[in-house]
């Protein structure tokens, strides 16, 4: 053999040898599973859906590092104002689905389970409504909006609020403009419309304080009118507006059951926690309430510069203490969604006092995780690798 052909065996014997190296190593690595950062949607897929409601800036995608979080973070979305009547149909029989339409997109595009929010609330309605003095020209309207609404986002949108606060403390019916025109069975009629409209989409009673008893037994009284009458309804929404200290988790707790044993859902819909103080007992989210002699008292808005450490940990316990309830009853709950992406952009502040800067998220104004994120994530990831897995759909 010539030194040339035994340089050129070697050289091949060589390559062969590399060549072989290489492609055992890409088969150990195809082997290995691929590592994924733990988010919320990721830890607590096989438990609940965890979402934010989301407001127009982060729909038009204007918002870039609210999309972020909400793309890595969360699995469902909803929409804070913008399918609201006024904002869909602000004149009679005139629609106006631009918004809705970019929301629904967003939802498809990030693969989301996609909330409708709300059909029929006495609150933020065009004005043309309260001119309606009869009975049935009520009953048209109502069928109009809930048959144009839900049937143009038919298969698209998931879950309707159909009919949102309609109860008083007491757990009477609110005298609202539905109830005092139409009657006590708009509740009914609305619940027909949307379930002939959409047969496919999951239908739900939302209301702010339902972990009082006297609401909560008003709460059991409706879902059990509308199996009667064999009318759909599949989950009820407990908006969740909380503080520091109250509810207690026992009332929570026994919400959950009393609901859970009607052979419905449960879910949290509007998921936040005020850190500021509230000396005047507001509760829930009865959005007339005002305190304008309040405006500029630094006694109630104390946190201007940023939430100290010692309010960090007591915000991050509560949230702790919340989610090992959630993930106690995981069997009942089948959404948790927060009320807001981020510190900034909560509703909290500026309700009920004008101008506070409040921390009631998860994440703060730079869209950074706090403490209290850390604290619910821990929940499910201890130390662990979490790997790839089909989430809740």
């Amino acid at each position: 053999m010539t030194k040339i052909r035994k340089m050129a065996v070697v050289l091949s014997a060589l390559l062969f040898l590399l060549t072989s190296c290489k492609e055992t190593k890409s088969m150990e690595s195809a082997q290995e599973p691929t590592k994924v950062l733990p988010s919320l949607k990721s830890s607590f897929a096989n438990s609940f859906y965890v979402g934010a409601a989301i407001n127009e800036s982060q729909i038009m995608e204007a918002d870039d590092k609210g999309i972020a979080v909400i793309n890595r973070e969360f699995n469902t979305l909803t929409p804070e104002n913008n399918m609201k009547w006024m904002y869909l149909q602000p004149t009679p029989n005139s629609f106006d689905f631009a918004f809705a339409d970019k929301y629904v997109a967003l939802g498809e595009k990030m693969d989301m389970f996609i909330v409708g929010h709300t059909l029929v609330w006495h609150s933020q309605l065009p004005d043309f409504m309260h001119s309606i003095k009869d009975s049935v020209a009520m009953a048209d309207q109502i069928k109009n909006h809930i048959n144009t609404v839900v049937g143009r986002y038919r298969g698209k949108i998931h879950a309707w609020d159909v009919v949102n606060e309609a109860l008083n403390e007491d757990g009477s019916l609110r005298k609202s403009l539905f109830q005092q025109v139409f009657g006590d069975e708009y509740i009914e009629y609305a619940f027909q419309l949307a379930a002939e409209a959409d047969p496919e989409a999951e239908l739900i009673y939302n209301d702010y304080n339902l972990w009082k008893p006297e609401k909560r037994a008003g709460v059991v009284r409706l879902v059990k009118r509308l199996q009667a009458k064999g009318i759909k309804i599949d989950g009820v929404g407990m908006q969740a507006h909380w503080s520091l200290v109250g509810p207690t988790l026992e009332d929570i707790e026994n919400s959950i059951i009393a609901y859970s044993e009607l052979g419905v859902k449960v879910l949290f819909t509007e998921l936040d926690v005020t850190a500021l103080p509230n000396p005047w007992d507001a509760e829930g989210a009865e959005v007339s309430l005002s305190y304008e002699e309040y405006e500029g008292d630094p006694q109630m808005d104390p946190y201007r510069n940023g939430l100290p450490d010692s309010a960090q940990v007591k915000l991050a316990k509560r949230y702790q203490d919340l989610f090992k309830l959630f993930l106690k009853h995981e069997d009942k709950i089948d959404r948790v969604t927060f009320w807001g992406v981020n510190d900034g952009g909560s509703w909290l502040n500026g309700w009920p006092i004008k101008g506070r800067t409040n921390h009631p998220l998860l994440f703060d104004r730079d869209f950074a995780p706090k403490k209290a994120y850390t604290k619910v994530l821990a929940l499910k990831e201890k130390d662990k690798v979490t790997y790839n897995q089909t989430t809740k759909q």
